[in-house]
């Protein structure tokens, strides 16, 4: 099992290969200094290793790498500064994503989607709770029952490695046509295979035509064959058994720019895995 200071290195050498050979990508800020003192490919492994440190909090995963892993990070910023680093650096770490996928080969196109709730509070506080409502929090429905926060709608190809990654209100409907479209918009035909919440004979439709993707849940399976289904489904659940692993269905950000950082550097964690 490598330990936090290989896992740090490893992101590091990921994220400076990437901006080495994309200087663009890391152009987006300016200093007066010829070179900076704390550069964007240190920013990053912090933030992604939260779920390895099993802290429930962005300030938490900070403070630790700061008492205990200061020589990893010499010139380590101040938190205000680096947290807003971090979150200005969220669309490099949604390309970092699809850098992480392009390392592994997944000739095979057969995906999974499926939802996941993201509450912002528990049950009791539903009457009085205000926590990211302006910012688009809402009540919504599971298995389990009432929540009030987000839902995240993933696209992952079966062999784990996750796709696309939208996050909605959780009032959206998982069978929502064109919230499909738009998360399968990043691969390009094949078979998508869900649960009976995604029957939709117009999204099938859709998704056919538009995109060249088939759509497979349950029920348009006989019942002999549908074990076959559920089983390559079921890597989608290990996904989310990981995703909650690294905190992701707890909601301890501020503002949505900040839960929607979260959800793109825990895809990446997971993808990384």
């Amino acid at each position: 099992m490598s330990s936090i200071v290989d896992s740090l290195t490893q992101i590091y050498v990921f994220a400076a290969d990437y901006l080495g050979a994309h200087p663009a990508e890391a152009g987006w800020r300016h200093s007066h200094n010829a070179e900076l003192d704390f550069t964007d490919a240190e920013v990053i492994p912090i933030g992604l290793i939260q779920g390895g440190l099993g802290v429930a909090t962005l300030k938490q995963t900070y403070e630790l790498i700061a008492a205990n892993h200061r020589d990893c990070f010499p010139r380590l910023c101040s938190y205000p500064r680096w947290i807003a680093r971090l979150h200005a650096l969220q669309p490099l770490i949604g390309r970092l994503v699809v850098a992480a996928l392009a390392r592994h080969r997944m000739p095979t196109r057969v995906y999974v989607m499926d939802t996941k709730p993201i509450p912002v509070c528990k049950p009791i506080r539903h009457g009085r709770v205000r926590l990211l409502r302006e910012d688009g929090a809402y009540f919504g429905k599971n298995s389990v029952g009432w929540y009030f926060g987000f839902k995240i709608h993933v696209l992952m190809h079966k062999n784990g490695g996750i796709l696309s990654v939208l996050l909605t209100s959780a009032n959206h409907s998982g069978k929502d046509v064109e919230i499909n479209l738009l998360l399968a918009s990043a691969v390009e035909g094949g078979l998508a295979l869900a649960d009976r919440g995604y029957r939709n004979s117009e999204l099938g439709q859709e998704l056919t035509e538009r995109l060249g993707l088939g759509l497979l849940t349950p029920a348009d399976v006989p019942p002999p064959h549908r074990l076959f289904l559920s089983q390559e489904r079921e890597r989608i659940e290990t996904v989310f058994s990981q995703l909650w692993a690294h905190f992701m269905d707890r909601v301890f950000s501020r503002s949505w720019l900040g839960l929607w950082n979260t959800c793109c550097s825990r895809s990446l964690t997971t993808t990384c895995a």
